[in-house]
């Protein structure tokens, strides 16, 4: 059943729209109450409008903190109509019924986000507003309420049909009971964090609103959809997608893990991921010689796989990507003629991207959820500088610096991770294998069979990456592990998995170190003439 609006309260932060609304419901009848500068908004447009405190008869009070807290408007919210006794006390107390609640909120999340001051943060937590906006959502049998504006339309066409209907009524008040939890849980952990200083806080709440459903999840058989968190704005879950088809739910997941290993550079970086482990990364001054050198570590892997750059992608590098299949690629900007070329691509999904500076991530597991601190690059066990030179004669400049870059590179690798680097790019990686000494076979197995050799500098733009595919799978350039350097996530449990990067010519090593038979692992790389560093950090991806 329809119930006309009779009476409304608006009382919004966002003015847009709100003069259109009001108009419409002026048309069809309805008596609007508002407050503060929702009412002086409305009355500046020369529409009729009553003010809250001439209902209550009692002013807005302590800088508009106390305004529609009061009995006369929340029984006129709240009363069942459909109980006599409810409607014998609305006329007993000289209560008029509300039909229509319009609310939203003060901006909290926005003024947490942009580094204001705790009291500033404070003043924009929202008390009569969630209050409304609950009143009417439980009485949704008898008043309709909205908290997004994109609804302002709905309601106008309500206003001149007599109403929303009961369907219509359930679906505005599931909206609104979602918008006032996310609220409530923005400004719970806000507090947690701020106002006790807990990093990782007695209590974890989110909200996380669906951006879109996907086609299927990790399986065809398995239902997905896109969430993204509420107050967010950055991030892949809000990427500008400027072509292409649309993301599946492994997408997401390789792009994620794409973006991570890039931006764990300060140079143009670039790389490329498959099933959420890099084929190759790389750094380079250009972005596109970046990408050649990514590339040309595994390319039979990279077919199929996705692709994120931390700089803008220019011609010269869109050149490169063209002629091999790519599933997504993610970058933050796109030169015009890029951009173009890509697009004759009509199902490489292009990304605009910027990363979310993210200080915590979760994990769910069953009955519960994991949280941690992001790992980050910031540890002091990260700068090269705190390393501790264990064997071998100190790294020269150019082997420190592949050294740095494998250790950075190694963040982004499932573990028990080894990776394999020379002159700024991954030329092997061995990942997600149950013991380390499979993780250092596979490093060096996958630089000697499946990766090419790169010129200094990029050859006719498009030439040389067209050419990789070829290259990769007729076997490649042999020894590529040999002279290069080695990461690894976490210590050598014995010297075995050491030995295998020895014997393949690792000139050098870099490593957490920490295990007890660490001297044995020592005096392995002194025997072997392979210098090694010990970090004193980890960093394990499971």
């Amino acid at each position: 059943m329809k119930i006309p609006f009779k009476r409304a309260i608006l009382s919004v932060y966002y003015k847009d729209g709100i003069i259109d609304l009001a108009k419409a419901l002026v048309e069809s009848g309805c008596e609007i109450i508002s407050t503060g500068s929702t009412a002086a908004t409305i009355r500046a447009a020369g529409l009729p409008v009553t003010s809250v405190s001439d209902i209550t008869k009692f002013p807005e009070c302590f800088d508009g903190r106390v305004k529609t807290l009061h009995p006369l408007i929340h029984g006129g919210i709240l009363a069942n109509r459909e109980l006599k006794t409810h409607q014998d006390q609305l006329v007993e107390l000289g209560i008029q019924p509300i039909d229509l609640v319009v609310v939203n909120l003060y901006p909290f999340q926005e003024t947490v986000a942009s580094g204001a001051a705790i009291p500033e943060c404070v003043e924009q937590i929202d008390i009569g507003g969630p209050t409304m906006i609950r009143a009417a959502a439980k009485n949704h049998a008898s008043v309709a309420v909205i908290v997004d504006p994109s609804r302002y339309q709905d309601a106008i066409d309500a206003a001149h049909d007599g109403g929303f209907d009961a369907a219509a009524r359930r679906c505005l008040a599931a909206e609104a009971f979602a918008h006032t939890a996310q609220y409530d849980a923005a400004v719970a952990q806000w507090t947690s964090q701020t106002l006790i200083g807990a990093h990782v806080p007695e209590y974890r709440g989110g909200a996380w609103l669906k951006q879109a459903d996907l086609r299927y999840g990790e399986n065809p058989h398995q239902q997905a959809a896109l969430y993204v968190r509420a107050g967010s704005a950055t991030g892949l879950a809000h990427a500008t997608q400027l072509g292409g088809k649309e993301m599946s739910y492994n997408n997401y997941q390789d792009v994620d893990a794409a973006i991570r290993a890039a931006y764990d550079h300060s140079e143009p970086a670039v790389a490329v991921v498959k099933h959420a482990n890099p084929c190759g990364v790389a750094i380079a001054d250009r972005i596109e010689l970046a990408y050649e050198r990514a590339h040309a570590c595994d390319p039979q892997s990279a077919y199929g796989g996705v692709i994120a750059a931390n700089r803008e992608v220019n011609l010269a590098m869109a050149q490169q990507v063209k002629p091999i299949f790519t599933e997504v690629i993610a970058a933050p900007s796109y030169e015009p003629a890029a951009l173009e070329l890509l697009q004759t691509k009509k199902n490489l999904r292009i990304l605009v991207v910027e990363p979310e500076q993210a200080t915590t991530e979760t994990k769910e597991i069953s009955g519960g959820l994991l949280v941690q601190e992001r790992d980050t690059l910031n540890a002091a066990g990260d700068d090269p500088q705190n390393w501790t030179l264990v064997a071998g004669e100190p790294a020269d400049s150019a082997t420190m610096r592949d050294l740095e870059f494998a250790w950075r590179a190694i963040r982004s690798v499932r573990s028990n991770a080894i990776l394999l680097a020379n002159d700024g790019a991954t030329v092997g990686i061995g990942m997600g294998q149950v013991n380390r000494v499979d993780s250092c076979r596979l490093s060096v197995e996958r630089a000697n069979t499946l990766g090419i050799s790169v010129a200094s500098d990029v050859e006719t733009a498009g030439g040389a990456a067209a050419d990789h595919d070829a290259a990769g799978q007729a076997g490649g350039t042999p020894e590529r592990a040999r002279g290069s350097v080695a990461a690894s996530d976490a210590f050598f449990p014995f010297a075995d998995g050491f030995q295998v990067l020895a014997d393949a010519g690792v000139r050098a090593v870099v490593q957490p170190g920490g295990s007890i038979r660490d001297d044995e692992v020592i005096e392995a790389a002194k025997a072997a003439g392979v210098t090694m560093y010990f970090t004193g950090a980890r960093h394990f991806a499971h």
